[in-house]
């Protein structure tokens, strides 16, 4: 049996760090579509950093995977599950980046303040446009249901390498033992 080349330890650390702060911010979205009141307010101020926290590590996740590329995928797979698993990581990544954008945006257009915490504000980065706040209010909607979806197309393929196939794909990010084969 060949050896199982893993993910960079940095790696598997954003990814796993990562699912757990965008698992989280889609049930804090849902909770606030579905709140009123003060609790509204709450989840609004954990909603906003973590956006921006989110944007953030998926600068380093993206800086860090072209610095240091992903194992290769097996070898026997078929090129459709080649396709698919690159597209899907694309898709991954473009939604990463997307999602606190356009909520940046859209918070933008609609003249409400981001704060991170106390007196730290984030500049708007577009102009005040309440036609452009709908719009991109929408669109924020949107692409969380397209994240969610694909989060779980991504589980369900993780799932399949991992229990069906075993052909370490998914032992190459789950895998938290400490091993020869680390890409450093």
């Amino acid at each position: 049996m060949t050896p199982i080349v893993r993910f960079s330890v940095l790696a598997r650390v954003l990814h796993w760090l990562m699912a757990a702060m965008i698992l989280g911010m889609l049930f804090v979205g849902v909770s606030m579509a579905a709140t009123e009141g003060p609790a509204y307010a709450t989840l609004v101020a954990l909603h906003r950093p973590m956006g921006i926290a989110i944007l953030l590590l998926a600068c380093a996740r993206l800086a860090n995977r072209l610095l240091v590329p992903p194992p290769p995928l097996p070898a026997a797979m078929p090129l459709i599950q080649r396709i698919a698993a690159i597209g899907s990581h694309v898709v991954l990544y473009a939604l990463m980046f997307a999602m606190p954008l356009v909520g940046w945006g859209m918070l933008s257009a609609g003249a409400y303040p981001v704060v991170l915490w106390g007196p730290v504000r984030l500049p708007p980065i577009l102009p005040h446009d309440p036609a452009l706040f709908a719009v991109l209010r929408h669109l924020h909607s949107w692409l969380a249901f397209t994240l969610f979806g694909v989060i779980v197309v991504h589980l369900g393929a993780a799932l399949l390498h991992g229990l069906i196939l075993r052909d370490g794909v998914f032992a190459a990010m789950a895998s938290w033992r400490r091993g020869r084969r680390d890409i450093l």
